[in-house]
């Protein structure tokens, strides 16, 4: 049909690129877009871009049947198949959590689990795009050595995975002693180079963009916008599992601010393209220890100022200079966002609530799940809506955290929801009467 993509200047100073230049600012500094030729893409119905995207998912052969290239025409229009390298990310649940939003006070609560992927969070969705890519590229001739990005943690994980399935070097830049065990093994074990640094990942970044400065390195960050292309099919996964309808509004932990732009991204396109008739207000919250976008929406982001972001179990995103912010404010902008913040105490208790309810959320997750519950309080949020929270990686990477808040061990916070073992003597009468006393049965 010829679709066709390429890299723009983000502030529109018209200057383009190939999507196989290695490239990701424009000459003047700013950052760069994926655009898309929209009326290319116009030339199929709302209506039959639906029903292509749902057969897909039934019976497309593979890689097309993954949550990201299911959607390839809205991604990367132009690789060649045997480019892309993909481990069928995507098409994570949308679980109904029912009994959680009875207790919030919410008609209709679902939880975007897009943690529950290849390597444990919704970084897949972005990294495949842009290892293929990169793949496309040595395909052609360019010379890439290596990939590279600065990490909290799960963006290494994914790299470092796609980048073993399609042989291309990785190199992770990861803040010592900032990150959580299981994230810290996982590029280990995918045999990246990892290089953990005295610094935070404000610093990581600083470092990498430097090391991957003359192009013989790739950056992978999320500022290269390609990684946004994939991110935003999660939007769409949202739509088609609600019946190709979207919620009233989707709330979203922010760090580097990537996912707020892109999951906006994702809402706009389906709507200028027909396939639904609204989008939502999204809702980013972020750590109150490291909440820049938050302090810029109280000056109705008038003053954009980075800051030293603070301890917080919320560890990913454990950010105070976001590469995305200028994206971040334009999408909340134009789609009626809001900004909230989450305490310690107040994410650590919505993720024991949450749990209390049948989930195992991560902290990150558990900032939104955090933020829902204030917007509750005051008012923007009451039971005639329907809510999608967007959980951004699995629990199992945070069980440190977990045993933590359920031995009251963690700083500032009190543990509401803390649940301890019964220890007894294998006597079964006790075991009876323990069970009486817990259960009534």
């Amino acid at each position: 049909m010829g679709y066709r993509a390429w890299f723009e200047c983000f502030e529109d100073c018209d200057e383009t690129h190939a999507l196989t230049e290695v490239v990701t600012r424009c000459r003047n500094g700013g950052l760069l877009d994926v655009r898309h030729d929209m009326d290319a893409l116009a030339d199929r119905s709302g209506a039959e871009w639906r029903d292509l995207f749902d057969s897909r998912l039934a019976s497309a052969p593979w890689p097309e049947r993954s949550g990201v290239w299911s959607r390839r025409e809205w991604v990367l229009p132009e690789i060649a198949t045997e480019n892309i390298i993909s481990t069928g990310e995507g098409n994570t649940p949308l679980l109904p959590a029912t009994r959680l939003g009875e207790a919030l006070g919410v008609g209709d609560l679902r939880i975007k689990m897009c943690g529950n992927t290849h390597t444990g969070s919704f970084k897949d969705l972005g990294m495949t795009v842009l290892v293929s890519a990169v793949a496309e590229m040595r395909s052609r001739g360019t010379e890439v050595a290596a990939i590279a990005c600065a990490s909290t943690g799960d963006t290494s994980a994914a790299l470092s995975a796609y980048c073993a399935l399609a042989g291309i070097p990785a190199v992770v830049f990861l803040p010592r002693g900032k990150i959580s065990t299981a994230q810290l093994v996982q590029p280990l074990a995918n045999h990246a180079l990892v290089l953990s640094l005295d610094t935070d990942f404000d610093g990581c970044m600083k470092v990498v963009q430097e090391v991957t400065a003359d192009g013989s390195i790739y950056l992978a960050n999320s500022m290269n916008p390609l990684r946004i292309e994939g991110q935003k099919t999660a939007a769409i996964e949202i739509a088609q599992q609600w019946g190709w309808e979207v919620p009233d509004f989707v709330v979203i932990p922010g760090g580097n601010l990537g996912n707020i732009y892109a999951f906006g991204r994702g809402f706009q396109m389906m709507k200028a393209l027909g396939l639904v008739e609204r989008v939502p207000r999204l809702v980013c919250v972020q750590a109150a220890l490291a909440n820049p976008l938050y302090e810029a929406s109280l000056t109705d982001f008038q003053v954009l100022r980075a800051q030293v972001a603070g301890p917080t179990e919320a560890s990913a995103i454990r950010i105070g200079d976001p590469v995305s912010m200028p994206r971040a404010v334009r999408i909340l902008r134009e789609m009626d966002g809001i900004v909230e913040q989450a305490t310690e105490d107040e994410l650590a208790n919505a993720a024991g609530l949450a749990d209390a309810h049948g989930l195992y959320l991560c902290p990150h997750t558990a900032v939104a799940l955090a933020g829902l519950r204030r917007l509750i309080a005051d008012g923007t949020i009451d039971r005639s809506h329907r809510v999608a929270v967007v959980s951004t990686a699995h629990g199992l990477k945070f069980t440190e955290h977990k045993v933590r808040y359920h031995e009251g061990a963690l700083p500032d916070v009190t543990s509401r929801h803390a649940h301890s073992p019964v220890e007894l003597p294998a006597d079964p009468s006790r075991v009876r009467e323990a069970i009486r006393k817990a259960i009534g049965a």
